[in-house]
């Protein structure tokens, strides 16, 4: 992707944030410069990857295969394991309309997918095999806002504006805005997304920047290059 459409899918994205009366954090808006100055106080934004998150899953068509995501908070793996402490995390993501978010699962994370507003979210839903893969013949049992829902492996869930879906570890899930953009809430335990996400397609996770112009904000990839 080239950076400057990243940084005009920044300025839509923290609009139609804005539209739902949701605001992100003062961080959200300082400069790579600013960030590199304050370094020393910002461990714990740079070491938990929270902030600007843009993918195209590496395939170079972000408007039919992408997502919109800004980490506002993560808690530390290392609480995870021991039982207590920090074990959460949340995000505000954008799926627009028929942007596809390809299918995956997770191996730590359970997480709440939440329809915050706009238009339907659309989820294609399976459970995993002994194996970890897609388990197409086993009927899909999920909680829809502490409800359990049973569907067919594959069908389609779709949630209205403050419906949600709590999904574990193994549930396999591809979704999209149906009719519409969607503003999606996501809830869950400590998140990385450097080893936990799981494609049914040999895909990336971060999509390759080219540098065409210089950032608005910087993403969670640059982080290593640009802080250290």
């Amino acid at each position: 992707m080239k950076r400057s459409r990243v940084n005009e899918i920044i300025r839509e994205a923290d609009a139609f944030i804005r539209s739902f009366g949701f605001i992100l954090p003062p961080f959200a808006y300082w400069s790579p410069g600013e960030m590199q100055a304050r370094r020393p106080e910002i461990g714990g934004i740079v070491d938990a990857r929270l902030g600007w998150d843009i993918t195209d899953y590496g395939q170079g068509r972000f408007d039919s295969m992408g997502l919109f995501l800004f980490t506002v908070r993560n808690g530390r793996e290392a609480d995870l394991g021991r039982g207590g402490g920090m074990v959460y995390a949340e995000k505000i993501m954008i799926s627009r309309r028929d942007q596809l978010s390809p299918m995956h699962r997770h191996i730590v994370k359970a997480e709440d997918i939440i329809n915050r507003g706009g238009a339907t979210l659309a989820l294609k839903l399976y459970h995993s095999d002994s194996e970890g893969a897609i388990d197409k013949t086993t009927e899909v049992a999920v909680a829809t806002d502490g409800v359990l829902r049973r569907q067919g492996p594959g069908e389609v869930l779709r949630l209205h504006p403050g419906e949600s879906v709590t999904l574990m570890p193994g549930n396999w899930h591809a979704f999209w805005g149906e009719g519409g953009d969607v503003l999606i809430g996501e809830v869950s335990t400590v998140n990385n997304d450097l080893t936990d996400n799981i494609f049914a397609e040999p895909i990336g996770r971060f999509a390759e920047i080219e540098e065409d112009e210089d950032p608005l904000h910087l993403l969670v990839s640059d982080y290593p290059r640009w802080l250290g």
